[in-house]
């Protein structure tokens, strides 16, 4: 079995991927999530293998799988996703397991990320880098001095947390104050703020709760310029929160991922200089800011790598047993004898 199944679990779609062991994606699929009960998303998962597995058993098709998921996943094997119905103490690895029949290991996407990043992405070689995941929400995967960085309760990176600004930002409490203001809901939300209060822009012909931050991006590319100001603001707040990355971790790299990837260039100037201005001098001399190339198949390829290295520890561990089993018959035969 050379393939592996890589599923990246978001709070709308859901993408699984048959990878080799080189990284590259041979088949890959993707859905709506089904929120409509805490197991449809276990389903949808199961079903996706099944379809990526072709006429063989899920079992026969993979030597493993693993999932990144979009929040914590505990120690002993459990999941908190905040954006799926009913997913306080997911057991997703232990379901997952009897469903395919395959050893299954879960990560956050954040780390997820930054190992995809570092196998076959802008962390190549690197042993110090962040990952910041940009998109409905904001995270990041951290590797210092070449290992994830996990905390004491697997909640390091929660870097939409990150405040940025002296003002008051009621939306922020359920969320964080960068993720609030800077991810694309935040996006979206300033725009629809700014054209009640009366402002010109060409975005005033949408209707005004569907307005997306993809929507602004479009309008911003074409010179509108409230549409450009949001961008540029959000860019400078953004570069707050890396300025405090910077100083406090010291990577070599910070890679710009997640949906607004995409975008990057309306921003990505606003954040370097705001960066400049607040983070250590001689640590932002060093680093190096870029977009991800490998964005919307970071967590996917993240996930292929942590499968094959599960796939090679239980493979090793079973070799162990077989040898400890043979030498322990062989010892009972002598005794025998």
């Amino acid at each position: 079995m050379g393939h592996i199944l890589a599923v990246d679990l978001g709070g709308t779609k859901c993408s699984a991927a048959v990878v080799d062991r080189r990284g590259k994606i041979l088949l890959r699929r993707t859905v709506p999530v089904d929120i409509s009960s805490h197991s449809a998303p276990v389903s949808q998962i199961v079903q996706l293998a099944k379809d990526l597995a072709g006429s063989e058993k899920p079992k026969n098709a993979f030597a493993a799988a693993a999932v990144a998921v979009p929040g914590l996943v505990r120690r002993e094997g459990t999941v908190w996703a905040p954006n799926l119905p009913g997913w306080e103490q997911m057991p997703l690895g232990s379901d997952l397991s009897r469903a395919l029949s395959v050893p299954v290991k879960v990560e956050s996407d954040r780390n997820a990320a930054v190992v995809g990043e570092c196998w076959l992405g802008a962390a190549r070689g690197k042993s110090d880098a962040i990952v910041l995941m940009i998109g409905t929400g904001i995270g990041a995967g951290i590797l210092s001095g070449g290992k994830i960085i996990r905390g004491a309760h697997e909640l390091s990176g929660c870097a939409g947390w990150l405040t940025v600004t002296r003002e008051d930002v009621p939306t922020a409490q359920g969320c964080g104050e960068l993720e609030s203001l800077v991810a694309g809901p935040g996006i979206a939300r300033a725009a629809q703020q700014r054209l009640r209060r009366g402002e010109a822009s060409s975005l005033g012909r949408l209707d005004l709760p569907t307005i997306t931050a993809h929507d602004v991006a479009a309008a911003a590319r074409k010179g509108d310029g409230l549409a450009l100001d949001i961008f540029n603001r959000a860019g400078r707040l953004l570069g707050f929160g890396v300025a405090n990355l910077i100083s406090i971790l010291d990577p070599e790299v910070i890679i710009l991922g997640g949906g607004m990837a995409v975008v990057a260039d309306l921003y990505v100037g606003a954040l370097r200089k705001a960066m400049f201005e607040r983070a250590q001098p001689l640590a932002a001399e060093k680093v190096n800011i870029v977009v991800s190339k490998i964005a919307d198949s970071a967590n996917l390829l993240g996930c292929a790598r942590l499968a094959w290295e599960h796939a090679e520890v239980r493979s090793e561990m079973k070799k162990r047993r077989s040898r400890s089993s043979g030498k322990k018959s062989s010892r009972t035969h002598k005794e025998a004898q």
